[in-house]
C-alpha cells in the first residue's frame, strides 16, 4: 500500500490550520502522555515529521458533528 506523506506545512494547509497548531498538538500529546496527539503523525528518523493523507482524512471524519451540542462521544 502506498501512502502519500505530507510535511507539517502541507498538512496544515490541507486541514486549513496553522503550522503552529500542528506543532502544538504534537507537543501537547507528548506532554500529557495520553497516547499522543489528536492528529496522527509519523516520525521519520530523529527529526522529520510527516502526516499520512489517509490519517488526515480520518481525523477530519472523526470531527464531524450534527449540532454544536454534539460532543462526538
Amino acid at each position: 500500500m502506498q501512502h502519500q506523506l505530507l510535511n507539517t506545512q502541507q498538512a496544515a494547509q490541507y486541514l486549513s490550520v496553522s503550522k503552529a497548531f500542528l506543532e502544538r498538538d504534537r507537543w501537547e500529546g507528548a506532554k500529557t502522555g495520553s497516547g499522543g496527539a489528536r492528529v496522527p503523525f509519523i516520525k521519520v528518523g530523529s527529526r522529520a515529521v510527516r502526516y499520512r493523507l489517509s490519517d488526515l482524512e480520518a481525523f477530519l471524519d472523526s470531527r464531524v458533528r450534527r449540532s454544536t451540542s454534539d460532543l462526538g462521544v
